[in-house]
Formats: structure tokens, sequence, C-alpha cells
């Protein structure tokens, strides 16, 4: 009597199998994986990265290095980060000070933080679509689009947070003043 496979010798077996090729066909058969692609092929596999061997502390202080390598750049370049964070350095220690609880003080300082995580996000998606092409294109204008709208519901979600947490504290002073 022949014992049946397992489901898992099943699973084995159509994983690994051969790529279907028919020599009648004049269709090129795709390259088994373990055969090297060319060089000028853009599937290409990557030459060998240095930092991606780094642990624990080294790994730790090259991603350090990199992100403030990315805020110099962005401070440097990004006209946009640069008013968010004015923004961000007079809110912040408005948001520190004012006598609200510590879940609305983190509210505060998380919908400021918020602006500018996305406004980093959507000058990397603009780099990155820049670096591949400046002509252009539909698809190109649509990411950006994204991103630029991405930027602008996170400010209104501060706009928002603040007007909420901060706005009845500051009609209620002005109502003392008056």
């Amino acid at each position: 009597m022949k014992a049946k496979p397992s489901v898992q010798a099943k699973s084995l077996l159509l994983i690994h199998r051969e790529p279907f090729s028919n020599e009648d066909d004049d269709i090129e058969a795709t390259p088994h994986p373990s055969e090297p692609l060319s060089a000028d092929d853009p599937l290409a596999p990557l030459p060998f990265n240095p930092y991606k061997g780094n642990r624990g502390l080294t790994r730790a202080w090259h991603a350090m290095k990199n992100s403030l390598n990315g805020f110099r750049v962005a401070i440097r370049e990004e006209s946009a980060f640069r008013q968010e964070l004015t923004l961000a350095a007079i809110l912040v220690p408005c948001g520190i000070f004012v006598p609200v609880s510590p879940v609305e003080r983190a509210a505060l300082l998380a919908s400021v933080l918020l602006v500018l995580m996305v406004e980093l996000l959507n000058s990397s998606v603009e780099a990155a679509i820049d670096r591949i092409s400046l002509e252009r294109h539909e698809l190109s204008k649509r990411a950006k689009d994204f991103g630029s709208a991405a930027v602008m519901v996170a400010l209104l979600v501060c706009v928002l947070t603040w007007g909420l947490i901060v706005g009845p504290l500051l009609w209620r002073w002005a109502l003392m003043l008056f």
C-alpha cells in the first residue's frame, strides 16, 4: 500500500515546482530563480549594502545619523516644512504651559507633531517622484496631490484640536478681560 503525501508535503511540491516552459512557443521562458538576472535588468538584485548587516547600537547610530540628515535637508530645502516648524516652535511651548489635562496636552502636542510627520512624508514622496522623472505625468501629479491633501488633513486636525481644547479657554479669558 502506497502512503499518501501529507498536506504539508503537497504544499511544498506546489511551492517548489519548476516554472512552466514550452519549447514550441516563441516566448522566452522566465529564468529559474537560481539563475542570475542580467545587470541591465531593473529587477536585478541590489549590490551589497554594508549598513544592512549592522545590529544593535551600530544600526541605531546609523539610523540616527540618517534621521538628522533628513531633518537638515528638510529645513534647508523645504519651505513648507520650515513654516510648519516655525509654527511648531510657537505651539509646542503654548501646549506645554496651557492649563489643560495631561490627555488634552498630549492631544495638542500630537496634532502639531502629526503635521510635521505628514509634511516630511509628503516631501519624500515628491522627492522620489522628481527622482524618477521631471516630466509632467498624470500619475505623478496625482501622487503629489495626494501628499498635499494629506498635509491639509493634518493641518485641519491640528486646527480642530487646538480650537476645541484651547478655544474655550481663550473665550473665557476674553470674557474676563472685557
